[in-house]
């Protein structure tokens, strides 16, 4: 099996377990309604656009050190720092540096 399916399954092993240890339940619960449900959803994925946020603007303090660095070929750098919607690539403007 492939080697980053087998380390996402071990994680999700292992998150299960913390979560039991944790909280005491998992999602087999029966206590919570589906609407509980698409809350905690909600909550999770705010989190995850946080976290996303965050690395963005990590990439937007390296770009121009990346870009510089006459190691690397900094077309495939910027052709892969692109960002994908729909299979399209879309033009992203980095965040200003306070």
């Amino acid at each position: 099996m492939d080697k980053n399916v087998e380390k996402v399954i071990t994680q999700l092993r292992d998150r299960e377990e913390e979560g039991l240890r944790k909280y005491g339940v998992n999602t087999e619960r029966k206590d919570l309604s589906t609407l509980e449900w698409l809350q905690h959803l909600q909550e999770e994925l705010m989190d995850a656009t946080v976290y996303i946020e965050r690395l963005k603007n990590d990439l937007s303090i390296l770009k121009p050190t990346i870009y510089d660095t006459e190691d690397f070929d900094t077309q495939a750098i910027k052709d892969a720092m692109d960002i994908q919607y729909h299979g399209k690539a879309k033009d992203y403007k980095q965040p200003e540096n306070d």
